[in-house]
């Protein structure tokens, strides 16, 4: 048995626990957030069987895709200024962080 954890943005979040579901997988999710862009992001616990990870790292990588996005920078409050930059930039969000680890054991109370 394994346990695969994946963190993905807020807005991708929803759409991947629907395909999940649709391919039999059950899954606990969890709110995190993100270091770089300070936004919101889901820790998604999906426990399931040796020979159906594969599928699951494919509906993930499916569901889950890169993009570009334009952000607006929060200025710095008391930090160094000399490197703030005053106007939105463009950065490649999305996609997903995939861990897949063993199971020792799985007990359901």
């Amino acid at each position: 048995m394994k346990m695969i954890m994946v963190v993905v943005q807020d807005s991708d979040s929803t759409k991947l626990i629907n395909a999940l579901v649709e391919e039999g997988f059950r899954s606990t999710k969890l709110s995190s957030s993100g270091g770089f862009l300070k936004s919101g992001n889901t820790t998604i616990m999906i426990g399931t069987e040796d020979h159906r990870v594969e599928l699951a790292l494919e509906v993930i990588k499916d569901t889950c895709q890169n993009r570009r996005q334009l952000i607006s920078p929060v200025s710095p409050m008391g930090g160094n200024a000399d490197s703030y930059i005053p106007y939105p930039v463009e950065v490649e969000v999305g996609g997903a962080t995939v861990f897949v680890l063993p199971v020792e054991g799985f007990h359901q109370f």
